[in-house]
């Protein structure tokens, strides 16, 4: 009970730290340098003050708020004795409403770090929870993720460091027993955390089990959130996962995965690689058989789905069914996936022109091995060549 009462009073604080804040900010938009008059927003303030005087005064850390309410309304004070039409007056007015702003303005940045503690504090303790609701912590992981979207605060990475939010987070991956809802929410704020600040997250992922902990989960999100660390982490995670045999188990995914989501995701993984990788990488992705593998997906999987497109609309006139066969075919996500792969490679960052021009020739000599006929392997290597045809 009582630790329902304090979820309740931080609740509150969090409620009355928004709605002052949103106050502030209307604050700020109050033109200053015309005869617009602040009152309406200064006494939204100022009742704020009223409401929680006592909390502001008790808690340390919002003491310097407190500070700013009490500068405000003296400023406010000060603002209302000058009502007369003087020009000395109106000097003064001005004078007075540009500390208004600045005051306020202060208040936004101090509110903003009261919040951010807060929900800091609130997201460490929903995601430690042994026994918690899914959504409390899908709700809290997605705050996380707004907050870190709005750009670097070094203020703010110090309190997610302080907090070790990584740790619980790669902890919360790596848990098997946890929901998947809960897991793939957590590799996005990962993801999150990495595009906030390279410098200091990029090491600890490659140091973590984030990697396998992303492949074991092996849903649509994991891979697009796997596609996304080598974009933004780009040749050393592509060398850790070369180095620890995860390239591998991406590849088994096109043979074990029977959802197509999980297959996409798959591809734009490997394409990802494919332009970022070096060439022992690209190699090795060759021998271990991707190129047989693209193009057995290519042949059958787009067979049999244009066969139960055709299926489906058997009864249809044949002009429109051709038609709508077409743009089946256009829409079909591994049409030219083996030519979509070496273009990744051929325009990528991670081989030289002559490394480029050898694994091409491999490509190719491996397309014609693969083909079940030559019209196959000459539509292919077509494709690779000169692109496919619209």
């Amino acid at each position: 009970m009582e630790q329902s009462k304090s979820d309740q009073d931080k609740h509150s604080l969090l409620e009355f730290l928004e709605a002052l804040k949103k106050a502030s900010k209307d604050l700020q938009i109050n033109p200053i340098f015309i005869t617009n008059d602040p009152q309406p927003n200064m006494e939204s303030i100022l009742n704020l003050e009223s409401e929680v005087d006592t909390v502001l005064s008790t808690d340390p850390d919002l003491f310097k708020l407190s500070q700013l309410l009490c500068n405000l309304k003296t400023l406010f004070e000060k603002l209302e004795r000058y009502r007369e039409y003087s020009l000395k007056s109106f000097f003064f007015r001005q004078i007075t409403r540009c500390e208004i702003y600045q005051v306020a303005f202060t208040m936004e940045i101090q509110i903003q770090a009261c919040i951010d503690k807060e929900l800091v504090q609130n997201l460490v303790k929903t995601l430690q929870e042994v026994v918690g609701i899914e959504e409390e912590k899908v709700r809290a992981l997605k705050r996380f993720e707004r907050r870190l979207s709005q750009g670097f605060d070094r203020d703010y990475q110090e309190l997610v460091l302080r907090g070790k939010v990584f740790p619980i987070l790669e902890l919360l991956l790596c848990d098997s027993t946890c929901s998947t809802t809960v897991r793939e929410h957590v590799a996005l704020a990962i993801v999150a955390l990495v595009r906030f600040n390279r410098d200091v997250f990029v090491g600890i992922v490659l140091m973590s089990g984030i990697v396998q902990a992303l492949l074991s989960l092996a849903s649509c999100c994991s891979m697009q959130v796997l596609c996304s660390l080598v974009t933004l982490i780009r040749t050393p995670l592509i060398d850790e996962m070369e180095l620890h045999g995860e390239i591998l188990r991406i590849l088994s995914l096109f043979r074990s995965s029977e959802d197509l989501s999980i297959e996409v995701g798959t591809m734009d993984c490997i394409c990802q690689i494919a332009y970022f990788g070096r060439i022992e990488v690209i190699e090795s992705m060759l021998e271990k058989g991707l190129i047989e593998k693209l193009v057995e997906l290519q042949r059958s999987k787009h067979g049999d789905y244009l066969t139960e497109t055709h299926q489906s609309r058997e009864t249809e006139e044949g002009v429109r069914l051709g038609l709508e066969i077409d743009k089946c075919e256009r829409d079909w996500p591994f049409a030219s996936c083996v030519a979509r792969f070496s273009v990744q490679v051929e325009v990528g960052e991670g081989l030289s022109p002559v490394e480029k021009k050898e694994i091409k020739g491999e490509i190719l000599r491996r397309i014609r091995e693969a083909s079940a006929s030559e019209a196959e392997a000459a539509t292919i290597v077509a494709e690779v060549l000169w692109g496919s045809s619209p």
